[in-house]
């Protein structure tokens, strides 16, 4: 099964909801603004419903009556692709009716250090794995760093799967320093010449100022052992958590700004339009989505192919 597939079957549960409450998707702008007023209030009702957020469902029902000679659904495509795009001169060229999108088929990190944060239970350990994995098959060299030493066992659990992908692991003790392990681990990689170090983060201590200092110091500990890194903070949020997921992403941003995010199990959820008020109110650029349990169910995002797939059009069936 090939990724839009999948990423088509993964979002079945968010176009239901969309689908459900606006089953009217094929019929012309033009007549549900004149005959059919009703039906916008029920694609309000079903994008808010999608966690989409009301700012950003007013501003896609405004780019949708602007619309001329288009159906409901391409114009709902057109609108929720150009809110899903964080860059704003890349959302000024799809106003004046450019795509840019030439399918980015990578995501190349800037820098060498990536620090890895969020909350326990998202799949932060596994995500770093799969992070991994696809550059390593991407020709990179790839470290980790067992940095949550907070969790019971979760410094053994990136220790098997990097045993697994053939990835070193910068190791503390449980219930150690976690900046003492981040440090080892940006050491190691300046000193080894490695590409990427992935950082795993403490995603929970006894309150939440605590974990916000601490992940400030870990942020700290990489500058002095590896100058000018970590270059990326990436933060990985359970689609599932909808808008709670993205208050604590807030927080997230305030303590340690990101430089992007990682929607993780968006099969398990009929919220998936959570992705658009990511990009609208943090402005940071969502990296890789995760559909699925297997490495190659994280991919790197591209608005208009989760847009089409969401909308199951033009997906090649197997």
């Amino acid at each position: 099964m090939s990724w839009l597939e999948r990423l088509r079957d993964g979002l079945s549960k968010t176009r239901r909801q969309i689908n459900d409450t606006a089953g009217f998707l094929g019929t012309d702008v033009r007549d549900v603004l004149t005959n059919r007023l009703e039906t916008i209030e029920d694609l309000e009702y079903a994008l808010i419903a999608a966690d989409v957020g009301r700012a950003a469902t007013e501003e896609i029902l405004e780019d949708i009556r602007r619309s001329e000679g288009k159906n409901l659904q391409d114009a709902l495509m057109d609108a929720l692709t150009l809110q899903l795009e964080p860059d704003s001169k890349r959302a000024e060229f799809r106003k004046l009716g450019f795509s840019p999108d030439a399918r980015r088929s990578s995501v190349d990190p800037r820098g060498h250090v990536v620090m890895v944060i969020g909350v326990n239970g998202v799949g932060k350990t596994t995500t770093i794995a799969k992070l991994g994995q696809y550059y390593v098959d991407r020709g990179k060299s790839v470290m980790f760093a067992a940095g949550d030493t907070f969790r019971a066992a979760a410094g053994t659990q990136l220790g098997v799967w990097g045993d697994r992908l053939g990835i070193p692991v910068v190791q503390g003790v449980d219930g150690g320093d976690p900046a003492a392990v981040a440090f080892d681990g940006a050491a190691a990689r300046a000193a080894r010449g490695t590409d990427l170090l992935f950082v795993d983060t403490a995603g929970r201590l006894h309150n939440k100022h605590n974990l916000m200092e601490e992940l400030k110091k870990v942020r700290r500990v990489i500058e002095k052992a590896d100058p000018n890194e970590p270059a990326e903070v990436w933060l990985v949020l359970d689609a599932v958590t909808g808008q709670n997921g993205l208050q604590q992403a807030k927080k997230f941003h305030e303590s340690t700004p990101l430089t992007g995010v990682i929607v993780t199990k968006l099969d398990g959820t009929a919220k998936g339009g959570i992705l658009v008020p990511i990009v609208r109110e943090l402005g940071v650029p969502i990296k890789f989505i995760g559909v699925g349990e297997q490495p190659g169910d994280l991919q790197p995002f591209d608005s208009r192919e989760f847009v089409r797939a969401l909308f199951d059009v033009n997906i090649p069936r197997e």
